[in-house]
């Protein structure tokens, strides 16, 4: 039997909205996922940390509030700074689709908008850890 699939959900910034994220790893734990939420407004430097203290295959940020040019740069930074750079991180929330394909233009795997059905994200999240291989 294999380790389930271990995932951080995180919101950067400022964005007090926590009602989607929450329905997100509500979805991937009732799919046998290990899920850890951040709770809000963590910084991009939190949220690397945890992800590699908490040795997660998938880093999930939610952003409602228009940050996603800004944060995901500092995320990736980070993650190559600390040796963390095959980690698998995703996007989700509310986007411009122009900056949809600019953050996947920057290494996010997958962005997955506010209409996305959870399926879908447990869907994306296993393909995604089954396409990299263990670690």
């Amino acid at each position: 039997m294999s380790a389930p699939i271990r995932v951080l959900l995180a919101k950067v910034g400022l964005d007090g909205h926590d009602r989607g994220v929450k329905v997100v790893a509500r979805a991937l734990r009732d799919a046998g996922m290990d899920v850890v939420y951040s709770g809000l407004h963590r910084t991009p430097e939190e949220v690397v940390d945890t992800a590699i203290q908490e040795d997660v295959d998938v880093l999930g940020v939610s952003l409602l509030s228009g940050v996603q040019l800004t944060v995901f740069p500092k995320i990736f930074a980070l993650l190559d700074a600390k040796g963390a750079g095959d980690l698998i991180v995703i996007a989700g929330g509310v986007m411009p689709d122009e900056d949809a394909a600019a953050i996947r233009r920057l290494g996010v795997q997958d962005v997955l908008l506010q209409d996305t059905p959870p399926q879908a994200i447990v869907d994306s999240i296993r393909s995604l850890v089954a396409a990299r291989g263990a670690r």
